[in-house]
């Protein structure tokens, strides 16, 4: 496995499995172009034979300048569990904090219970919130009416 930094030629590949990634689960309007294009210093692609088999979109925050921000990640299926997702948080976490960032954020929906187990394996923290689901801090409405999202933060 390959990784290096997305380029806005990578847009197309990416958004045309993004929803067959997500079985099914129409994820790809959340991933516009822009973020291959303007985010390229701290978002990256994992490939394989020439394949794009991962990514990780992020960037650092222009309100909190000490804060990092991830907004989607991808694996493909097949290549779940094989250390490609921890290799590329791994690379995010080190270019924004030689940027000088302290903590990363990201938010998943309450219905993604893989994506809130491997958050909280990979050292992220729940940010508390008025309702607790068995365990699961939800902030409701975050995104919007009936748009509910878990909220993580990790210390870098």
């Amino acid at each position: 496995m390959v990784s290096r930094e997305v380029r806005e030629s990578d847009y197309l590949q990416v958004i045309t499995v993004l929803n067959e990634w997500w079985d099914g689960r129409q994820m790809a309007d959340m991933l516009p172009r822009l973020f291959f294009k303007h985010f390229k210093h701290t978002s990256f692609i994992a490939e394989e034979n020439g394949q794009i088999i991962g990514f990780l979109i992020g960037f650092i925050s222009q309100t909190y300048l000490e804060q990092a921000y991830i907004h989607f990640i991808g694996i493909h299926p097949e290549h779940r569990g094989t250390g490609i997702g921890k290799k590329l948080y791994n690379k995010f976490f080190e270019i924004v904090k030689e940027k000088g960032c302290k903590s990363v954020h990201l938010v998943t929906s309450p219905i993604n219970q893989n994506s809130i187990a491997y958050h909280l394996k990979m050292g992220f923290k729940m940010e508390k919130s008025e309702i607790n689901n068995d365990g699961i801090w939800i902030h409701i409405g975050y995104d919007g009416p009936k748009e509910d999202r878990v909220l993580f933060t990790k210390k870098i």
